[in-house]
């Protein structure tokens, strides 16, 4: 009943309509000027919000919300610039604090490099790379299960189960036909890892580091955080060069780390069902969305106040990628929830960008 309430509360702060923007949004001219900071050492030029015509009287106002709002971290890049960063009480720029679900897009993005170099099928059966008998699905209806259904949320498993994270066979049971049912089920996600670790033959983070992290400069690592669960952990400026990465449609500084193609797929309908969810990544814009633990489909944009072209990395207790092209924008919140609900999305998503708008001045 509580898990009910709280996605209840969060459909009421979200229903609002928006029109639908296409995720490829032409970005602003000042792209050509994207800059990147240097992979080595901690050097990242900044940008005055006075000179991008920000409404700084408003800004002055975003750090006591933030604050009450139980914020660590908060960044605003412009073009890849730092105009924007605040950290609170103990947290600093050099430490580290966990992506929760907003890492979700970070396996996506890693899978789409297995895919490229022709070690992942996304279109193979799941069990292909499992084994089969890893879900007490009747074995006709795991055979259905591709890989795409687990980066999608379209797997057809039960998400009603006692523990949506745990991922043996018992947990995963069957209630839908794959790709006829949406549902945000962490059991069926948590199974990426184990199928890129099988498909690659080396454990996750370690293809993690060598793929984007390094490349990047990134610092942190995936981490268990419970029998089933792995998240990454990293400091703020790590998940912004992350956010940097997809604002560039997974280009950094002219290396190809993600493929355009796969990026492209990342950020648009994955599946007609929830038309706010690509692979594993939340979609601003769309013409309806569903949320965690309702079934219900909603009309209306996900995140009424922000960039229709946006799409974001969200975690539990509002941990926060978003991205907006067409705003040449990346922002990243880190800390602990900002209040009920306390799911990803949450409330906290459209009041940020509520204030966000104002001192930006609009889209």
């Amino acid at each position: 009943m509580i898990r009910v309430l709280t996605a209840f509360l969060c459909l009421l702060l979200f229903a609002c309509s928006k029109k639908s923007a296409a995720p490829d949004t032409p970005p602003p001219s000042q792209e050509a000027a994207l800059y990147f900071p240097p992979v080595g050492g901690n050097s990242w030029e900044t940008q005055s919000p006075a000179s991008l015509g920000w409404n700084t009287t408003a800004l002055d106002t975003l750090a006591p919300f933030l604050q009450r709002k139980n914020t660590k971290a908060f960044l605003i890049l412009k073009n890849g610039r730092i105009v924007y960063e605040r950290y609170f009480g103990t947290f600093t720029a050099d430490s580290n604090w966990y992506w929760a679900s907003a890492g979700k897009t970070a396996a996506a993005a890693l899978a789409g490099i297995a895919v490229r170099e022709g070690r992942l099928n996304p279109d193979a059966r799941a069990s292909q790379y499992l084994g089969t008998g890893w879900t007490s699905a009747p074995a006709a209806k795991e055979q259905l299960i591709t890989v795409r259904h687990l980066l999608t949320m379209s797997s057809g498993l039960d998400d009603g189960v006692a523990d949506d994270d745990c991922t043996t066979p018992a947990c995963l049971q069957y209630r839908a036909d794959a790709g006829t049912r949406w549902a945000y089920h962490n059991g069926p996600y948590n199974k990426v890892h184990d199928v890129l670790e099988a498909a690659l033959g080396m454990s996750f983070n370690s293809y993690f580091a060598s793929r984007i992290r390094n490349p990047i400069g990134m610092n942190g690592a995936w981490i268990n955080s419970g029998p089933y669960n792995l998240i990454y952990a990293s400091t703020a400026r790590s998940m912004a060069r992350f956010g940097l990465l997809l604002l560039n449609r997974g280009n950094w500084n002219g290396t190809a780390i993600v493929d355009a193609a796969w990026w492209q797929a990342m950020v648009q309908p994955s599946q007609t069902l929830n038309r706010s969810y690509g692979y594993l990544t939340w979609l601003n814009g769309q013409s309806s969305y569903m949320v965690p633990v309702l079934p219900q489909v909603f009309n209306g944009a996900l995140i009424a106040a922000a960039p229709a072209d946006l799409f974001a990395g969200l975690g539990k207790n509002d941990q926060k990628v978003y991205v907006s092209r067409a705003q040449g924008l990346v922002v990243i919140r880190m800390g602990d929830s900002a209040g009920v609900p306390a799911l990803a999305p949450s409330s906290f998503d459209n009041e940020v960008w509520v204030r966000l708008r104002t001192i930006i001045g609009g889209w």
